[in-house]
């Protein structure tokens, strides 16, 4: 289940690091008088009652701040903003506030003015109250019903976390098992072996689309988790529109691989590696990588916008981000998609 992403906007020693260990129930930030103590954003996991569920409090440092690194605290704070599901404002008659819930509003991000009255319950009450609406869409769509047996092809590589199974995985695993399906995992060295159970759909990792196509037959649908992931978080057919500006890439021109989390890269990681390389051979295009909340203000320099899955990103972030390029006149598609397409199978992967 997706986290939903609460931020905490307000002046420089406004409280809001007080109010978000109250809400924790323990010192998550760093409270004292002196202005500034906070200073890049600081999230918490947790989970919260009256239907919020699984959340990250964020809390931001002052956006009025007026010290020498005060334009770099604020420019982080913003970039809060495009993954916000519901902000939390702090004395808001403020003229920065004000200015704040004007941009909020117009990115369409529900707000909630905190008072100097309110409870912790309270503010949750009214946080719930705020919270996004969305029809509950599954990960695999219509492409499987109870019964259905399910093969999930899952490399075991140098990327794959040591001792666990990715995010997506698991879960896809999870909402497999709610949906009374029978999951089949498998490496791509075992997969014709898990093909005996006659499964109905096969969802694979996107850097070995190829390898599972060409081991599976030509009518067995085949999709993958970083495809699930744009169909539940972005507008999926505007990232398969995107990848159409693979074709018409030429020498010189600039493609912006856009990463949610930050990690450390090695040989054989997707976006950093196996990507540009397969772009490499379409044309000497000039790779350049953005990664955690780092994502360019002008866009306009960009043939192309590959995202990663965004398995660690709430809706909100990819919608965002999408948004942004299609206002730049910039085309997007995700991994998943932008994979399917460089290996010449695009046609062949099913979208839910």
């Amino acid at each position: 289940m997706e986290r939903i992403h609460i931020a905490f906007f307000g002046p420089t020693n406004s409280g809001k690091s007080t109010l978000v260990n109250a809400l924790c129930g323990q010192e998550v930030s760093l409270v004292s008088p002196q202005p500034g103590t906070t200073t890049d954003p600081v999230r918490k996991a947790i989970e919260l009652p009256y239907g919020i569920g699984p959340a990250v409090l964020v809390d931001t440092a002052g956006i009025d701040d007026a010290s020498v690194l005060g334009p770099e605290r604020k420019r982080r704070t913003e970039a809060v903003i495009g993954q916000t599901d519901v902000a939390v404002v702090l004395q808001a008659k403020d003229a920065a506030m004000k200015s704040l819930l004007e941009t909020l509003r117009e990115a369409g991000i529900p707000s909630v003015v905190y008072e100097k009255e309110d409870t912790p319950d309270g503010l949750l009450q009214r946080i719930a109250q705020a919270l996004p609406r969305e029809e509950k869409r599954f990960l695999t769509g219509n492409l499987v019903k109870p019964g259905d047996k399910v093969v999930l092809v899952m490399p075991q590589d140098s990327e794959a976390p040591k001792g666990r199974i990715i995010l997506p995985q698991v879960q896809v695993i999870r909402e497999l098992l709610d949906r009374g399906c029978i999951p089949c995992c498998c490496t791509p060295e075992t997969l014709r072996k898990a093909l005996e159970c006659s499964p109905a759909l096969v969802i694979t990792d996107s850097q070995v689309f190829r390898q599972v196509n060409a081991a599976i037959p030509a009518d067995l649908p085949l999709t993958s988790f970083s495809i699930l992931l744009a169909a539940q978080k972005g507008d999926v057919r505007t990232f398969v529109e995107g990848a159409g500006a693979i074709d018409k890439l030429q020498p010189g021109d600039r493609v912006l691989i856009a990463e949610a989390c930050t990690h450390v890269p090695d040989t054989e990681d997707i976006g950093r590696i196996k990507i540009p390389a397969l772009l490499r051979k379409l044309a000497d295009v000039r790779v350049e990588i953005a990664a955690g909340n780092d994502f360019p203000d002008d866009l306009t320099p960009y043939a192309l916008i590959i995202h990663c899955g965004a398995c660690v990103a709430n809706k909100f972030l990819v919608r965002f981000r999408t948004g942004k390029a299609l206002l730049a006149g910039v085309p997007i598609t995700n991994y998943g998609i932008a994979l399917a397409k460089l290996q010449g199978m695009l046609d062949r992967v099913r979208i839910p």
